[in-house]
């Protein structure tokens, strides 16, 4: 810093150079681009991912012909202004393009569209009531749009149990599994009451299978007073009045 504090000229050279540098930045950031099919496809991508806060590799595709616009500018807005009520393997969405603060036109696409994401798949038969096991499954990477009923490999532990048998070699559905009951019916239950800081605890009959934060009715084997509870253990439901 001494150094350049003490050659006025060089401190005024470096000072254009600089200022030179940062116009050169900006008018690299700043040029103008042409709006493409691929950065049409990737807009309506984020724009459908956000929206539907979609999970997975999400592959558009258009169906009708579409024309690029034959301008070029240096910022380019694309706002989404119909969504389909749901996604699926083929949506309309409306969207208007603007260049340069400019509206350039509104139109609308029709898209193919598949969503792909790892799916479970049975190694080998499963059995109704079996605990959900990694082990027994392999994934498979499967169309979400197409395949809309099975289970994503995202999902699923060892408070799952299968809900049915399941052969070898089938993908999973939601069907297939269902959370494993931490209360069943007819077997004893503890019962927490808790009115502000007042607890009480007492011994019920649970009236119906329930997992963990469902709500089930016990019953009171001496007044013979049914309740509902919510399950909140194994053999444990909570009362809140």
């Amino acid at each position: 810093m001494r150094a350049i504090l003490s050659s006025p000229v060089r401190f005024v050279a470096l000072l254009v150079l600089v200022a030179a540098g940062a116009r050169a930045e900006v008018a690299a950031a700043a040029a103008p681009t042409p709006f493409t099919r691929d950065a049409l496809l990737g807009a309506l991508g984020r724009a459908l991912i956000a929206h539907f806060n979609l999970e997975g590799d999400l592959q558009l595709d258009l169906i009708r012909p579409w024309t690029p616009p034959a301008r070029v500018a240096a910022v380019w807005d694309f706002a989404v202004l119909d969504y389909p009520s749901v996604p699926s393997s083929s949506m309309m969405v409306r969207a208007r393009l603007t260049a340069d603060a400019v509206v350039v036109g509104e139109s609308t696409f029709v898209l193919r569209a598949q969503l792909w994401r790892d799916a479970w798949a049975s190694r080998q038969p499963l059995a109704g009531g079996a605990a959900f096991e990694v082990s027994q499954l392999e994934t498979r990477r499967v169309d979400l749009f197409r395949e809309r009923d099975v289970l994503p490999a995202a999902v699923g532990d060892r408070s799952f149990v299968f809900a049915r048998a399941v052969a070898a070699g089938r993908l999973l559905t939601w069907r297939d599994i269902t959370r494993r009951p931490l209360v069943r019916k007819g077997e004893v239950v503890e019962v927490t009451a808790t009115e502000g800081r007042l607890s009480i605890t007492l011994k019920a009959v649970a009236m119906e299978n329930g997992a963990k934060g469902d709500t089930v009715t016990v019953r009171n084997p001496e007044s013979r007073k049914d309740i509902a509870a919510m399950v909140i253990d194994e053999n444990r439901v909570q009362v809140r009045f």
